[in-house]
């Protein structure tokens, strides 16, 4: 690439961010970092019933945690502004006035009823619908029509002719010129349709590239056919792999709720998996699969971009996200667990344990949800014993061993693993018995079951004054 380019991402807000959208930000955004250029996010608020402020923070929140970050749009503001289609009809207007003057553009007064009467008559005839041109040559509104109650359409070339464009991901695609039929640029009430809206956009804030979803590559061709119309140069084009749910249909959030970005942070997902995960339905490096914002940077390119559609695999999003949790810092980790353990009652900011415990659970938990479940263990007071266990290893002999740990623990100066381990091989060794005999009845009595990290872990995550209260709520089962 010789020139830094200049990329954006356009949404239209509807309630949440999209996984499909959440993929071409962040496509577009590693394509601005590596090549040092500029990645610009503009709203398309259109629909004003779904477009609404909530909307577009719901875009911007997921936008932030994913961590990505940009150059131009809502709150900062850049030379381009304003960044939503609501505040800048005049732009709008003014262009549409432009291909009106030059003959490129008509007033079309068809009504709804109109049209369904065409597109039924179509259909009956067996033919592909598309607008006849009604009111292509009207030099004025007909009678029982005004002006300001029509729409404007784009004129296409009434000559024979084909356009194309070199796609990026999909390679060189062509249309004839009578595939296409005058599409309509603006409504009535002065809100551009998308074909128009977007190419006056893209023009006048410089954007050299265009990455979207495979289901826009019709789009393309009516928007090539207005920057031919105005002159102008279009930007390059990529058109990415759809996104399929589990069950091989498109992914939306009616059929598939795993489709909204923010599910998956309230589920315990972390932000560096998610990237990893959906950068990878439709884009690939080599056989690498836990892969880095960084190498991300690093790597990334269009050129790379499949043609295939990526398949939703929860599986392989819960198995990259426990190598993440592994991966990452565990104070880092440690941070975000926290949200989850105050989400089920347990003030733990700034507890100690918060990254012992990390370190103890990220070999066996795949989502912070699941880490706080396991962890709560140890923050709550008492614990519930399950009977079977208590009944095999806090009974008879077990007692007795039990209650040595308990003594010696309790002596320890310093409540630390290597000390809690220390006193339960002690125990073993002057016992005469193994490791397991003494570490299991501890194991039970602190957790209520049989499975745990280590004994000294499992401990040292109690806490003294809790560890030593639930190893005398066990004794008393034998008094």
């Amino acid at each position: 690439m010789t020139s830094a380019p200049r990329v954006r991402f356009a949404p239209s807000p509807t309630g949440y961010l999209h996984i499909g959208g959440a993929r071409t930000a962040l496509m577009n955004y590693l394509q601005a970092r590596r090549y040092g250029g500029t990645f610009i996010v503009r709203m398309e608020d259109t629909d004003r019933v779904r477009s609404t402020q909530e909307s577009v923070q719901a875009i911007l929140d997921g936008l932030e945690w994913l961590g990505i970050d940009w150059d131009e749009g809502p709150g900062k503001e850049g030379p381009h502004a304003p960044y939503f289609q609501t505040q800048r009809l005049d732009t709008y207007r003014e262009h549409s006035q432009r291909l009106l003057a030059e003959g490129k553009a008509y007033r079309c007064y068809c009504t709804r009823q109109d049209l369904e009467a065409q597109r039924e008559a179509a259909e009956k005839a067996g033919a592909f619908y598309k607008y006849p041109g009604t009111c292509r040559e009207l030099k004025g509104p007909p009678e029982g029509r005004r002006e300001e109650e029509a729409v404007i359409r784009f004129k296409m070339p009434s000559t024979e002719g084909t356009v194309s464009f070199d796609d990026k991901a999909l390679g060189v695609i062509t249309k004839p010129y009578s595939d296409l039929d005058d599409w309509v640029m603006l409504r009535a009430d002065g809100i551009p349709l998308y074909n128009f809206g977007c190419v006056i956009d893209d023009h006048l804030m410089d954007i050299t590239l265009v990455a979207r979803g495979q289901e826009h590559v019709n789009s393309t061709f009516p928007q090539l056919m207005l920057y031919m119309a105005l002159g102008w140069k279009p930007p390059e084009f990529a058109h990415l792999p759809l996104i399929l749910g589990p069950d091989r249909e498109k992914l939306s959030k009616r059929k598939h709720p795993e489709a909204d970005v923010m599910l998956h942070k309230r589920t315990g997902i972390l932000p560096e998996a998610l990237n990893n995960f959906i950068i990878r339905l439709g884009w690939s490096h080599g056989n690498d699969e836990v892969i880095s914002r960084e190498q991300m940077k690093e790597w990334f390119d269009f050129s790379g971009v499949g043609t295939t559609s990526g398949v939703w695999n929860p599986e392989k999003l819960l198995w990259l996200n426990q190598q993440w949790m592994k991966e990452l810092p565990e104070a880092t980790v440690a941070e975000r667990l926290v949200p989850f353990l105050e989400a089920k009652g347990f003030q733990v900011k700034g507890d100690s344990r918060l990254v012992p415990l990390v370190h103890a659970l990220k070999e066996r938990s795949r989502t912070l949800e699941e880490m706080a479940t396991t962890a709560s263990l140890y923050f709550r007071s008492g614990v519930t014993l399950d009977e079977k266990a208590a009944a095999k290893h806090l009974t008879g002999d077990s007692l007795g061993l039990l209650r040595k740990v308990r003594d010696g623990i309790a002596a320890l100066p310093e409540w630390t693993v290597e000390a809690l381990d220390g006193v339960v091989k002690s125990v073993s060794e002057s016992s005469s018995v193994g490791m397991g005999k003494v570490a299991q009845p501890v194991r039970v009595a602190i957790t209520g079951n049989t499975t745990s990290p280590g004994i000294g872990e499992t401990l040292l995550l109690a806490g003294r004054d809790e560890a030593l209260r639930r190893i005398d709520a066990a004794l008393s089962r034998g008094a």
